[in-house]
């Protein structure tokens, strides 16, 4: 299996300078990361939050490239309708010639009201931006010779896109998905798919169905490496500490909803507790599968029962302690054919 992280990272407001702790913090817990071996780090774009968090995401990454040696750098992801695309495309291609060609592009569609909000973009109008924006961006990435692009919401006239990616003939595309015809989609469009870290196990297994039955349909062989799924991330030693962290994962789950008001894919839909089962686990706030949450023994069985449904790659939500990945590292890893390396 190949296990990477996923999330982002946050700066206090206030006083006469921003406090920049808390970034630090994230990018030094991905270098270390970088040096035990996990395979990526998808980082997340938001904006508008109060909170601080990363919304320079390709910006993010070229720091850490500069970092790092071998750790794939993705977004996870770039909301494309807020963004004019010719401009994501320099920024995505510049990342992946200075790294290497270790970029995983990861884009979506947005899903925050507040964000749609603050930029003034109608959530009515996030997929005909986010395909549109997608084609220039690819269009971008692939063309050798100028072109001229004449669409509903962008125009560009006589452009060549500079530089070039060193990945040919472009980055992996990583897209999110989350219900079943979604899903389906993005396996008919060839790209790359993330499953997110609310679904419970029971769910999280039925998409991976729903896409292995697609790809049989069209005739595409199921690669599982080029699924994802995103999943919360704490190894524990005592029973005590087991059920503090399935009391904070409630937590904080209950304070996202809050905050946000809704999920992934619920844009324009009031916040309930019960989602829609063909999104999100119906159990979100209880259901502990949604989360890698034990002693070692425990993470290793429930990383064994995701293995056996057909999952390989497993990015973990980044934990606020460091020593989580070590411990991963060093007591999980090792009896799951992973090729971390065990911290010294």
């Amino acid at each position: 299996m190949k296990f990477g992280l996923f999330g982002g990272a946050s700066a206090k407001r206030g006083g006469d300078t921003a406090d920049s702790a808390g970034y630090l913090k994230v990018l030094d817990m991905i270098c270390e990361a970088d040096r035990l071996g996990y395979h990526s780090v998808f980082m997340v774009e938001h904006h508008f939050t109060g909170v601080g968090q990363i919304s320079a995401t390709l910006s993010t990454l070229c720091y850490l490239a500069a970092r790092t040696k071998t750790i794939r750098l993705g977004t996870g992801v770039t909301v494309l309708p807020w963004h004019n695309p010719v401009l994501v495309a320099e920024q995505a291609a510049t990342l992946d010639l200075l790294s290497g060609g270790r970029l995983d592009f990861g884009v979506g569609k947005g899903y925050r009201d507040l964000e749609f909000k603050g930029f003034r973009i109608p959530s009515e109008e996030a997929q005909e931006r986010y395909e549109e924006s997608l084609d220039i961006i690819l269009k971008s990435f692939t063309s050798d010779e100028r072109f001229s692009y004449a669409g509903k919401y962008w125009q560009f006239d006589d452009i060549l896109v500079e530089p070039p990616t060193m990945q040919k003939p472009h980055p992996p595309i990583w897209i999110a998905a989350g219900s079943d015809d979604t899903i389906a989609a993005v396996a008919r469009s060839g790209y790359n798919v993330m499953f997110d870290q609310f679904a419970g196990f029971e769910r999280t297994c039925e998409r991976l169905e729903i896409w292995k039955r697609t790809c049989a349909e069209i005739g595409r062989p199921y690669d599982p490496m080029q699924v994802t799924v995103a999943r919360g991330l704490t190894v524990v030693e005592t029973d005590e500490q087991y059920e503090k962290a399935l009391a904070a994962r409630r937590e904080r789950n209950k304070q996202f909803i809050a905050r946000f008001g809704n999920l992934p894919g619920q844009q324009g839909k009031a916040a309930r507790p019960a989602v829609q089962p063909n999104s999100y686990s119906d159990s979100l706030f209880v259901d502990e599968s949604g989360a890698m949450i034990g002693k070692p023994a425990q993470v290793v069985a429930q990383l064994r029962a995701m293995q056996q449904a057909g999952f390989e790659y497993v990015i973990f939500t980044i934990p606020s302690d460091v020593e989580v990945l070590r411990l991963f590292a060093r007591d999980v890893a090792p009896q799951l054919d992973s090729e971390l390396l065990a911290a010294e």
